[in-house]
């Protein structure tokens, strides 16, 4: 089979039906839209936040204050004294952390510092504060970044 043989089962495309084209046609005059009335002028009908009369919703809500930035990122936060449950030396990325759930799905982990670490760990992460990647080295281990 090609593509150039390919075609629509029989009966399954149908022609536009042409309103408006005179009376013979069978759909002349007022071109299937009735008589008068909003609905029969070009343009006429409702917008689409129209709820027949009641206060929209877009207008029932508050406007919220401030000012959202669309770019913040956003991370899973761990922090130092959650690491202490795994054993010395051991390997800490996303996987173990989400096995472990301490963080959620797709998102960007960084490490916060609060609490100490006493063993040496290797910690993979997106980001660092600075007073935790300097307790991770300072109890022996490696701080990793991960794009």
């Amino acid at each position: 089979m090609d593509l150039h043989t390919l075609s629509p089962a029989p009966g399954a495309v149908q022609k536009k039906k042409r309103v408006g084209r005179g009376s013979s046609s069978g759909r002349g005059t007022t071109a299937g839209r009735g008589s008068k009335g909003q609905l029969s002028r070009s343009g006429g009908g409702k917008g689409p936040g129209f709820e027949g009369g009641q206060t929209p919703l877009a207008r029932r809500l508050p406007k919220l204050p401030g000012f959202r930035n669309p770019f913040k990122k956003v991370f899973a936060l761990v922090n130092l004294d959650q690491l202490q449950s795994f054993a010395a030396g051991a390997e800490v990325g996303p996987a173990e952390l989400l096995e472990r759930g301490l963080i959620g799905k797709n998102l960007p982990i960084k490490v916060l510092g609060r609490g100490e670490l006493d063993r040496a760990l290797t910690v993979k992460a997106h980001a660092f504060s600075s007073s935790a990647r300097a307790k991770i080295e300072a109890a022996g281990g490696k701080v990793e970044m991960l794009r």
